[in-house]
């Protein structure tokens, strides 16, 4: 029908005192520095990734 959906993310909390694991998904969603948005295609696998950082991150905008 469209185009592929994308959902964009805030990080909005800091990774300092966070799991090792947390932190390499925050790269793996392109985030590593407070206030820095990226944008994602909206797959379940960066849906999952989302929900375990939930904490800190906020979703700005779906598309």
């Amino acid at each position: 029908m469209d185009m592929a959906k994308t959902v964009t993310v805030r990080q909005i909390g800091s990774p300092i005192r966070r799991s090792k694991d947390q932190r390499a998904t925050l790269v793996g969603l392109g985030l590593n520095r407070l206030g820095r948005v990226s944008t994602l295609q909206d797959t379940p696998s960066v849906r999952g990734m989302i929900a375990k950082v939930h904490h800190l991150v906020s979703i700005v905008e779906e598309a």
